[in-house]
């Protein structure tokens, strides 16, 4: 997940670099809900691993 959110960003960085305002801030938005999504599954799993143990 987080791979797809840096190469979307990546995109976003290149469409900028070229001009193309609409597809660059397309993908960030697309980049900013997959890191999100990211962070949320990475806590679930943590709190998950936790919980195992104890």
């Amino acid at each position: 997940m987080l791979h797809y959110a840096v190469v979307f960003l990546v995109i976003a960085l290149i469409a900028a670099l070229f001009g193309f305002g609409g597809i660059a801030a397309s993908a960030v938005g697309i980049a900013k809900v997959l890191f999100m999504i990211f962070i949320v599954l990475a806590i679930v799993s943590f709190v998950a691993g936790l919980m195992r143990r104890g």
